[in-house]
C-alpha cells in the first residue's frame, strides 16, 4: 500500500509559450524519466505527442505523465495555453491537487495567465509559481512578481532571487537556505556550485528573507510572537508553515530560472514535494444527487472507502479509447466490475495503465490518489463517476463552455461520409467544448467550437488522422435572438373533429430577462383556471419553441414567461393541447415583444510593439470594437478590448501584417449585445436566403 503523503497530483499550466512543456521536459530528465530531452520548437517534446502539436509548437491536449523525486511520486499534467482549448486546463484542475503556473520573465502575466489563474481559483487547486526564461532579453523577475500582485490580485511569497539578468543570468540565491547556486555554461541541469552570495546582493537578500519569513510566520501566532521579540525560527518551522499557507491558498512560493538552460528546474520539484498537497491535504470532492445539487457528502481520500473516481479526459489512439480517471477514493483491481453512475451501467475493467505521454505501462492495481487510464471503456464520457456498484454515487460534474464559431464541412468523396461519422464520434467523446449538429435540409455537417485554431485543428485532425478529405465552409457566428419589450398576451388553442377535442387556453406576459440569464418560466395562477398538472406541459411549449426565433431561426435567449391565467375543459384539456397552446403562444407573442439580433462580444487581449500601438487600435476601432484598457510594459504594450467576434475572423494575419510578425493576441467569449440595425439585416437576409435555397 502506497503513503498517500507521497504523491503529488500536480498540472503545469500557463499562457501560451512561457515554456509549461519545456519546463515538463526538463523535470523528466531530472526525476530520470527521459534520458535526452525533447524540444518544442523541434517538434520532439514527449508530452507533445500530436502531430498538430509538433507542427505549431504549440499543446493542444493535455498529457499525463508519472515520475519521482526524493521518493516522492509525482502525476504531473501538462495543459495546453491557448485559450480555445482551456477546456483542458479547466478538466485538469478539476482533478489535480496542486499546480505549478509558469510565467515568462519577460512577457509576465499575459492574457491566458488570467484565465488560467481564475479557473485555478475556482477549483481551489493550490500552486507555486515559476518565473522562467530569465535568460530572455528584457526579462525582469521582480516585475513579474509586481504583476502577479496586480494583474491577478495574487499574494508571491518570493522564495529566491535571480544572480544577473538576461544573458547574464547564471544563477540563485535560495533565500531560506542562504546559499547560491551558480550553474556553468554546460546546460547541464546538475554542473552547478554553491557559492557565497554575490556582496552587492546580500541587503537585497536579507530584505526578501525578512519579507518571506513573516508572511510564512503569519500561519502560526506562537512562532511569530517569538520571531518578533528576536527568536529565530529553525527551517523546518518555516518550511512547515510556508506549506500550510500554500494549501490555504494564502500565498504562492515564487521561484525562477530558465528551463530552457536547465537552471533552477531542481527548485520548484523541492517546492513541489515541500509545499504543495498530498491528495489527503486538500478538501474532498463534494458528492452530488441526480440534479447535481451537492448532498452535503464527500468522497474522503481513503483506501479503505469504496471506490469513487472521476473519468475526466477520454483519448483515442492507436491502441483504442483510453478514458483518463482519477480515484479518490477506494482501490480499483483488473477484472473488477464498477458501476458508472450516470448511464447506470456497470462495466468490467479490463486492462488499466500507468501514462507517460502516449506511452504506457500495464498496471493491475490502482489506489485512491492515483491518476490512471483504463483501455477500451464502453458508454463513459467526460464527467461521469465510476464507482462500487454496492455504493453508488455521483462526483460533482463538471460544466463546459457553449461554443461561440461554427463551420459547415462535407467530404469531397461518397466514401468519406461513414469515415468521417466514426471520427467524429470519437472526437466528441474527447473534447466535450466541440459539438456537432446535423443541418437537415442541406445535409451538411456543421461543426461548433471555441475559436478559429479549435475548428482549425479538428479539420487537420480528420484530414490526417482519420483520412476524410474534407469541403470546408466559411466560419459562421452563433447569433442568438432576444426580445426587448414586455407584453402580455392571451392563446386559446381549440380543435374539434368528432369524438373527444382539444382545448388550452392560456394568458401571459413576456418579458425581457437579465442578461445571461436564458430562459425562465413562472406561473402566478390563482384558483385553478388552469391545473396545476399541466404547467409542465406548458413550459415545455415555450421552452421547445426558443430554439428558434422569429426573425432569422437562432436560438433566442433571455426571456421570462408568467402564466398568470387561462381556463380548460373538463373533457378536452390534456397536457398535449397545453403544449400546443403554448407553440402557438410563442410564434403569436414574439413579433409583437421587438425581437433583436444579439451577437457574440469577445473579450479580446492584444499585444503589440509600442511603435504599431496606434495601428493596432485604429484597426480594432474599424472592427467595432470598445477599447477597455492599455497597459505598456517593457517589450511592448497589451490593449484589451471587447469586439465582436463576426469581426475577427482571420484576425491573427491582418495582426502580423501590422506589427511585422512581432503581434500576439488572444480572445475569448465575453457577452452577447445588440447588432446594429444594418448588420441585423444582413444576418436575417442570409437566413432567408438560406431558407429558399433549401
Amino acid at each position: 500500500m502506497t503513503d498517500l503523503s507521497h504523491y503529488r497530483n500536480i498540472g503545469i499550466f500557463a499562457h501560451v509559450d512561457a515554456g509549461k512543456t519545456t519546463t515538463t521536459e526538463r523535470i523528466l530528465k531530472l526525476t530520470g524519466k527521459i534520458h535526452k530531452t525533447g524540444e518544442v520548437h523541434d517538434g520532439a517534446a514527449t508530452t507533445d505527442f500530436m502531430e498538430q502539436e509538433q507542427e505549431r509548437g504549440i499543446t493542444i491536449q493535455s498529457a499525463a505523465t508519472t515520475c519521482y523525486w526524493r521518493d516522492h511520486r509525482f502525476n504531473i499534467i501538462d495543459t495546453p495555453g491557448h485559450v480555445d482549448f482551456t477546456v483542458e486546463v479547466y478538466r485538469s484542475l478539476k482533478v489535480l491537487d496542486g499546480g505549478v503556473g509558469v510565467f515568462c520573465g519577460s512577457g509576465g502575466v499575459e492574457p491566458q495567465s488570467e484565465t488560467n489563474w481564475r479557473y485555478a481559483n475556482e477549483s481551489e487547486v493550490a500552486r507555486i509559481i515559476f518565473v522562467n526564461k530569465l535568460d530572455r532579453m528584457g526579462a525582469d523577475f521582480l516585475r513579474v512578481v509586481k504583476q502577479v500582485k496586480n494583474v491577478l490580485g495574487a499574494n508571491p511569497l518570493v522564495m529566491c532571487l535571480p544572480i544577473g539578468v538576461e544573458e547574464n543570468f547564471k544563477g540563485l540565491v535560495d533565500l531560506l537556505e542562504r546559499k547560491a547556486y551558480v550553474w556553468d555554461d554546460s546546460g547541464l541541469p546538475e554542473n552547478f556550485e554553491i557559492v557565497d552570495i554575490p556582496a552587492d546582493m546580500i541587503d537585497q537578500v536579507e530584505k526578501y528573507r525578512e519579507e518571506m519569513i513573516e508572511t510564512a510566520l503569519e500561519q502560526d501566532d506562537d512562532l511569530l510572537m517569538a520571531y518578533m521579540e528576536g527568536e529565530e525560527p529553525s527551517i523546518e518551522d518555516v518550511k512547515n508553515c510556508i506549506r500550510k499557507g500554500t494549501i490555504a491558498l494564502d500565498f504562492f512560493p515564487t521561484y525562477c530560472g530558465s528551463a530552457f538552460k536547465n537552471k533552477g528546474v531542481q527548485m520548484v520539484l523541492d517546492a513541489v514535494v515541500d509545499y504543495l498537497p498530498c491528495p489527503t491535504d486538500v478538501d474532498p470532492q463534494p458528492l452530488t444527487d441526480e440534479n447535481g445539487d451537492e448532498t452535503g457528502e464527500h468522497a474522503i481520500v481513503s483506501t479503505e472507502e469504496s471506490l469513487k473516481a472521476l473519468a475526466f479526459k477520454i483519448m483515442d489512439d492507436r491502441f483504442g479509447a483510453l478514458t483518463f480517471v482519477r480515484i479518490y477514493s477506494g482501490v480499483l483491481e483488473k477484472g473488477t466490475t464498477i458501476l458508472n453512475s450516470f448511464t447506470g451501467k456497470t462495466e468490467r475493467i479490463g486492462r488499466m495503465v500507468e501514462m507517460h505521454a502516449d506511452d504506457r505501462n500495464e498496471i493491475d492495481r490502482a489506489q485512491a490518489g492515483d491518476i490512471i487510464a483504463i483501455v477500451g471503456m464502453k458508454n463513459v464520457q467526460t464527467g461521469h463517476t465510476l464507482c462500487d456498484p454496492k455504493n453508488p454515487v455521483t462526483l460533482e460534474p463538471m460544466i463546459f463552455p457553449e461554443p461561440v464559431i461554427s463551420i459547415a464541412v462535407k467530404p469531397k468523396d461518397k466514401g468519406g461520409s461513414e469515415k468521417m461519422g466514426v471520427a467524429i464520434g470519437k472526437m466528441i467523446a474527447e473534447d466535450p467544448s466541440f459539438r456537432v449538429e446535423t443541418d437537415e435540409d442541406s445535409g451538411e455537417t456543421i461543426l461548433k467550437g471555441m475559436g478559429e485554431l479549435h475548428l482549425d485543428i479538428k479539420v487537420d485532425i480528420l484530414n490526417r488522422t482519420y483520412g476524410v478529405d474534407l469541403i470546408v465552409g466559411q466560419p459562421q457566428v452563433a447569433y442568438r435572438e432576444t426580445i426587448t419589450l414586455p407584453i402580455e398576451d392571451s392563446y386559446t388553442h381549440k380543435k374539434q373533429s368528432g369524438g373527444s377535442g382539444q382545448f388550452g387556453k392560456i394568458d401571459y406576459r413576456i418579458k425581457p430577462g437579465e442578461p445571461g440569464s436564458g430562459f425562465a418560466f413562472s406561473s402566478s395562477v390563482v384558483g385553478g383556471n388552469v391545473p396545476k398538472e399541466f404547467f409542465p406541459a406548458i413550459e415545455k411549449g415555450f421552452k421547445g419553441m426558443m430554439e428558434e426565433g422569429p426573425m432569422a431561426g437562432y436560438p433566442v435567449l433571455d426571456v421570462e414567461i408568467e402564466l398568470y391565467d387561462g381556463g380548460f375543459h373538463a373533457v378536452d384539456s390534456s397536457a398535449v393541447a397545453f403544449e400546443i397552446a403554448a407553440k402557438g403562444a410563442f410564434r403569436q407573442s414574439m413579433p409583437k415583444a421587438g425581437p433583436q439580433i444579439i451577437e457574440p462580444i469577445m473579450k479580446v487581449d492584444v499585444f503589440t510593439p509600442e511603435d504599431h500601438v496606434g495601428d493596432v487600435i485604429g484597426d480594432l476601432n474599424r472592427r467595432r470594437g470598445m477599447i477597455k484598457d492599455q497597459e505598456a510594459g517593457v517589450t511592448g504594450v497589451r490593449i484589451k478590448a471587447d469586439v465582436p467576434l463576426s469581426e475577427m475572423f482571420g484576425y491573427i494575419g491582418h495582426l502580423r501584417t501590422m506589427t511585422s510578425g512581432r503581434g500576439q493576441f488572444s480572445m475569448e467569449f465575453a457577452h452577447y449585445l445588440p447588432c446594429p440595425q444594418n448588420i441585423a439585416a444582413d444576418v436575417i437576409a442570409a437566413a432567408k436566403e438560406l431558407k429558399e435555397a433549401k
